[in-house]
């Protein structure tokens, strides 16, 4: 008797910045497919920032958006209520307002590294999205990125000594420069067993779509392989 063939487990990586309403939307599209499907997924998330050069002070999401895309306020406004209506079908909340700031994430992009060194990369990740998007945290502000560390369950004195020392700077500026040098220009962008790139929100039937052909590839792999 043949012992029976256990279902594949999905490596999907993602580049994504905290600061990007598609990458939370693209996710929550994503994990709702995982659980359509019942397919298992190993989730890695990567970093990319979309504006490198934003100052600490941050920039009004309005004045932004107008001179890095030429939007106007009423597109701006248009913009930001699809988004938010698009979370609310997915359970997440974009408190945008007229005062809504862009920020600088290159340290929150530090600590996300060290979090996946512990274990805790995905669920720093989450409450990241949560914290900027639906609480209107500033997570340029070392004393946010603690607080919201230590919600998920980090000791503060830790989280303190890897933001003021500078640790993991090469190694999330190498992982910037990987996605770069690849073509990605724009996130959310996942990489499905590390070999499929997809790119934007794809909405949760095609991601659902996606998982069970990728499943479906690594089924019939090992029948392909010559025999040594």
């Amino acid at each position: 008797m043949t012992s029976p063939v256990s279902a594949p487990t999905i490596e999907i990586d993602i580049a994504s910045d905290i600061v990007c309403p598609w990458c939370v939307i693209g996710w929550k599209q994503l994990d709702r497919a995982i659980k359509q499907t019942g397919i298992a997924a190993q989730v890695r998330w990567h970093p990319f920032e979309l504006n490198p050069g934003m100052g600490p002070e941050g920039q009004n999401i309005r004045e932004h958006v107008a001179e890095k895309y030429g939007s106007t306020p009423e597109d701006s406004a248009k913009a930001r209520a699809h988004i938010a209506a698009l979370g609310d079908q997915l359970g997440v909340t974009f408190a945008f307002d007229e005062n809504s700031r862009i920020y600088n994430t290159f340290d929150a992009h530090r600590l996300l590294h060290w979090a996946g060194t512990q274990g805790l990369g995905h669920q720093l990740k989450l409450a990241l999205f949560t914290a900027y998007f639906t609480d209107r945290r500033n997570v340029s502000d070392r004393a946010v990125l603690v607080d919201v560390a230590k919600a998920v369950g980090f000791d503060a004195a830790d989280v303190e000594k890897v933001l003021a020392d500078g640790l993991f700077a090469e190694e999330v500026r190498k992982g910037e420069q990987f996605w770069h040098e690849n073509g990605v220009s724009g996130v959310p962008a996942m990489v499905f067993q590390r070999k499929h790139l997809v790119t934007g929100a794809q909405g949760e039937d095609r991601y659902a779509d996606i998982l069970r052909q990728v499943a479906a590839q690594i089924a019939v792999e090992p029948a392909t392989k010559p025999a040594t």
